[in-house]
């Protein structure tokens, strides 16, 4: 059966002021439909960079990312937009339109997709009664706790149905027990409709929690990759041993 992500020996490097820096450095990992993969490292490992190679926000340099068998890298616009539209993303600052409602804002993929305004308002409170936010379709933004934003962004990201969902540092602005609340609500949606969900992360508590597979970036490289049991059981590299006993790092800018 066709791995719904496969990613082949890809490499990005960036041009800076003081020269090259390879923030992705020959990386290749498969993922099965519905898998929670975790990826973990310091700051300046490359995870984020990773991230963003696999829905092409980022072009790799070198190598290939296989979305159910197709590489992302040889498609045409129109074609990575179609495919895009399978991969959702969330991220640790929400990315709310602050000027709408909550309901519009879950709204706002179904309108650019050409959905009617009413199919789309419809479909918009069934999203937020799956992420328990029914009851605030008509509060803003900036009325909602930290916990309730991240919902309504889950909410906008399933809208479109993807396949795929990146999570790039999701939790790391959340307090430990809404940081729960949202990684349960993020399970039950892998279970309920087969989500495939990548966790970029600095916490190892977040990995242990809600992950299957987990993969340590270490300066761009995959240092180790296994399940979370191998990880936290029989570490077998340095950088995770590192991990592992300091329980995470520091937040990613790399």
């Amino acid at each position: 059966m066709e791995p719904i992500i496969r990613v082949e020996h890809i490499s990005k490097t960036f041009e800076t002021g003081n020269g090259q820096v390879e923030a992705v450095k020959d990386i290749s990992f498969s993922l099965d439909k519905g898998d929670i993969f975790g990826i973990i490292g310091l700051s300046g490992a490359g995870k984020s960079t990773l991230v963003r190679c696999l829905n092409l926000l980022e072009k790799p340099d070198e190598g290939g990312v296989y979305i159910e068998g197709k590489n992302l890298l040889e498609l045409s616009p129109k074609a990575l937009r179609k495919e895009r539209q399978d991969i959702g993303m969330i991220f640790q600052h929400f990315n709310l339109l602050m000027q709408r409602n909550v309901l519009d804002n879950v709204c706002f993929p179904l309108e650019i997709a050409g959905a009617r305004r009413k199919e789309a308002r419809i479909r918009a409170m069934e999203l937020l009664g799956i992420v328990g936010l029914a009851e605030k379709a008509k509060a803003y933004p900036a009325q909602l706790s930290g916990g309730q934003k991240q919902r309504v962004a889950i909410a906008r990201v399933l809208a479109n149905n993807p396949k795929i969902l990146l999570c790039d540092e999701a939790t790391s602005a959340l307090d430990p027990q809404t940081t729960k609340a949202i990684l349960n609500l993020l399970k039950e949606i892998n279970e309920k409709y087969g989500i495939t969900i990548i966790v970029i992360t600095h916490e190892m508590a977040v990995v242990r929690e809600i992950c299957s597979k987990v993969a340590v970036l270490d300066h761009g490289s995959l240092a180790e990759q296994g399940t979370v049991e191998e990880l936290f059981g029989a570490p077998k590299t340095e950088a995770a041993k590192r991990l592992v006993l300091n329980g995470g790092g520091t937040a990613d800018v790399g």
